[in-house]
């Protein structure tokens, strides 16, 4: 795959720790979550890839509308993504993720098509698949 963009994260401590892109825009602290046993009061990594995935997918979206010369804007497109952490089955972790995408401007079945094509470019959708249950829904306003 020829890289369009490449970035450097480092992550230092692990869920207690703290993480810190290489051109210093991103610097977070790290914290377990209270529903984990942790104290809270910080993001987490299921966090940021809820963020991370709901940003993505968004852009898709809109990237998918303006490839199919669709009358959407940015802001007509909301991703809210749901992380989910849980045991496997083999004695490791996994994660189960829901993107609900809101989209103004198009009806239903329009907007089910669009989010359906999106998923085919999503770089976030195209490395779980296959590894994390994903479940899309579709709303319009």
């Amino acid at each position: 795959m020829s890289e369009l963009y490449v970035t450097e994260v480092t992550a230092t401590g692990g869920r207690q720790g703290d993480i810190k892109s290489d051109d210093g825009i991103l610097q977070l602290e790290l914290a377990p979550p209270a529903g984990l046993g942790g104290p809270g009061g910080k993001t987490n990594p299921e966090q940021m890839f809820a963020g991370g995935f709901a940003a993505c997918f968004g852009n898709a979206v809109i990237h998918t509308a303006r490839a199919q010369k669709l009358p959407v804007k940015d802001r007509d497109v909301e991703v809210v993504a749901r992380v989910g952490l849980g045991p496997n089955g083999t004695g490791g972790f996994g994660l189960s993720v829901a993107l609900e995408t809101t989209i103004a401007g198009l009806d239903r079945d329009g907007a089910e098509k669009l989010v359906e094509a999106a998923e085919k470019v999503c770089p976030y959708s195209n490395a779980v698949r296959g590894n994390v249950d994903v479940a899309y829904s579709v709303k319009t306003r």
